[in-house]
């Protein structure tokens, strides 16, 4: 049997400084990315994303923009070094400008532009908290959520994984949501370091902003389906993605179910292309029988290649 091999690139929280470093110095295509995002967003990504500071990092202005070309440096990597065309792709949030990049739904230019855009956009929207919710009963959750709406709004941002959720919204209501967990059993309810209420009808003006934005944009259909947050569903149509790139900005991310469904549509191997292993961690969780390889510097991109050339016989 013929298997289904899916590209995952990663979202906010997987930066860290020195990501890169090690492919700009090894593959001429991830310099190319890395000098293209300096020269087209008029600011050195690959100083921030080689030296920091790491505070100067965390912000979501410099984040988005340092993730998204470290992930973009390191798919053209790997498809310097192996020929291979995956059966989908998906990203975690801002992690999905890197998916429809691969899938061909946007230049390397208009990616970087956009997903500028949207870091300035989110960065300005002040207000609100999120919390990171971990190993939660069944119910639980939604009953918390149910509960603390009396305070204020509150919903679910991210369901990454079976056993995490990440919850956003008023801060007062995050807070008494939280307060609830602790109450039901939940050991691990973790509030995060962010400037805003991320995936959350504090986000709208943002996305309606970045509608008009994204307007202006010409992209193109997809050469293959790219799983989208806002929905888990396969989507190939340059138009689809236009309506949606702005929603996401304000939806939650339905993570967990963009996974299942690669799964049911025959995927058992991911590679996850950009830093760290955050997606490889969460796909244990969402189902231990699938393989997840990572490339983030040259030792595990040719330890990913090595495998999948064992793995899929290839020459």
């Amino acid at each position: 049997m013929t298997k289904k091999i899916a590209f995952l690139f990663q979202g906010q929280g997987s930066q860290s400084v020195g990501m890169g470093k090690d492919l700009y110095d090894n593959y001429e295509s991830a310099k190319n990315v890395f000098d293209t995002a300096d020269k087209v967003l008029g600011k050195s990504i690959t100083k921030m994303c080689f030296e920091g500071p790491d505070e100067d990092l965390k912000q979501t202005v410099n984040t988005q923009p340092s993730i998204v070309t470290m992930s973009i440096a390191a798919l053209e990597a790997l498809k310097s070094e192996l020929d291979l065309t995956p059966s989908y792709t998906a990203g975690h949030s801002l992690g999905e400008y890197c998916a429809m990049y691969a899938a061909g739904v946007m230049s390397l230019d208009d990616t970087l532009k956009l997903i500028q855009k949207r870091a300035d956009l989110m960065s300005e929207t002040k207000g609100g908290s999120m919390a990171a919710v971990l190993n939660a009963p069944e119910g639980a959750v939604e009953n918390a959520l149910q509960e603390a709406s009396s305070v204020g709004y509150v919903d679910v941002a991210n369901y990454n994984s079976p056993v995490q959720v990440v919850i956003t919204g008023d801060s007062d209501a995050v807070s008494k949501a939280s307060e609830l967990l602790k109450e039901a059993g939940v050991r691990k309810v973790v509030p995060l370091a962010v400037s805003g209420a991320f995936h959350s009808k504090f986000m709208e003006n943002a996305g309606k902003e970045f509608e008009g934005f994204v307007s202006e944009f010409n992209l193109s259909d997809s050469i293959l389906p790219v799983i989208t947050n806002v929905d888990a569903e396969p989507t190939t149509l340059a138009a689809d993605f236009k309506s949606k790139m702005p929603k996401q900005i304000y939806s939650s991310v339905h993570w967990t179910q963009t996974i299942e469904k690669m799964i049911s549509d025959g995927v058992d191997t991911f590679i996850e292309i950009g830093p760290g292993k955050v997606l490889a961690g969460l796909n244990k969780k969402i189902n231990a029988e699938v393989k997840t390889y990572n490339v983030f510097d040259k030792e595990s991109l040719d330890a990913t290649i090595e495998a999948l050339k064992s793995e899929l016989c290839l020459a």
